[in-house]
């Protein structure tokens, strides 16, 4: 089972583009970010056309997360127990939530597409927030981990964290941002300490996922490595392949983040014992 992460950065933009890689690359489940659509804007008719069933969560022109897949989708998540929310609270002093988490079941793989709140500078709220959101997403996942051990499990999207000093091109060019805090590194450590591991990483061990459109970062690769697929130790004993496809950053109106891929080997072999209803 082929497997990717893209934050699309619009999905009405870049529908054909999105749609066409799908296809092209065959892929059998994409997890979608900044789909930027309610479900009544959703292009759902290219997707069904190239084969592919949606499901997303979105709230309004920011945000929003999806899936593409050929493959069923079951045990449909919208979000996580204990998401906070932000912005201007209601009458009753609640935050809005925002439509950054969506869980699906595929082939019995639990995947999640997510898309970590960006931060913004680290005297602004939005850095608290984001710190929080993480906190409350580790600690679901402590709890899915504890509660299905056995089932593959992959935290996949954008993160908007450079965990490594070579995950961004100038680290000097960062010093003071958000992305490579203290504090972000630590909450991104939290779940390889719950097991989890970046499973792209040992096969492609270098290599950028983002690149800003201003002052021509993507020609000179002033880059970002930001996108992760996260996997529990189930899912990586099934992680056969694993690529960054930075070519879909080229040519027209491109998203400026680029697919992350994985392949899986699982076994789909058909039941031996099943009864035999026709000869």
């Amino acid at each position: 089972m082929r497997v990717a992460t893209w934050n699309v950065n619009s999905i009405r933009a870049r529908v054909g583009r999105v749609t066409d890689w799908l296809v092209r690359e065959d892929i059998d489940v994409l997890a979608m970010q900044e789909i930027k659509c309610k479900e009544t804007q959703f292009p759902f008719e290219p997707f069904a056309e190239a084969g592919y069933e949606v499901e997303l969560h979105g709230l309004n022109q920011w945000n929003g997360v999806a899936f593409a897949s050929r493959l069923p989708m079951e045990d449909l998540t919208v979000g996580f127990e204990g998401v906070p929310g932000f912005g201007k609270p209601d009458e009753n002093g609640a935050l809005p939530a925002e439509a950054r988490a969506l869980g699906v079941t595929v082939n019995g793989v639990r995947l999640w597409s997510l898309y970590v709140p960006n931060g913004r500078d680290l005297e602004n709220a939005h850095y608290t927030y984001k710190l929080e959101w993480l906190k409350q997403l580790a600690v679901d996942t402590r709890k899915w981990i504890a509660e299905y051990p056995e089932q593959p499990l992959a935290l996949m999207g954008d993160f908007n964290i450079a965990p490594l000093d070579t995950d961004v091109w100038d680290l000097a060019a960062f010093e003071g941002s958000t992305h490579i805090s203290p504090l972000e590194r630590a909450a991104f450590a939290e779940f390889e300490a719950l097991g989890l591991a970046d499973v792209v990483r040992p096969l492609v061990p270098t290599g950028y996922t983002y690149w800003d459109y201003k002052q021509l970062r993507f020609p000179r690769n002033e880059g970002m490595r930001i996108d992760f697929i996260m996997g529990s130790p189930a899912f990586q004993q099934l992680v056969s392949d694993a690529r960054i496809d930075r070519n879909e950053r080229k040519g027209d109106a491109p998203s400026d983040h680029v697919p992350v891929v994985v392949d899986l080997e699982l076994d789909t072999e058909d039941d031996d014992d099943r009864p035999m209803i026709f000869g």
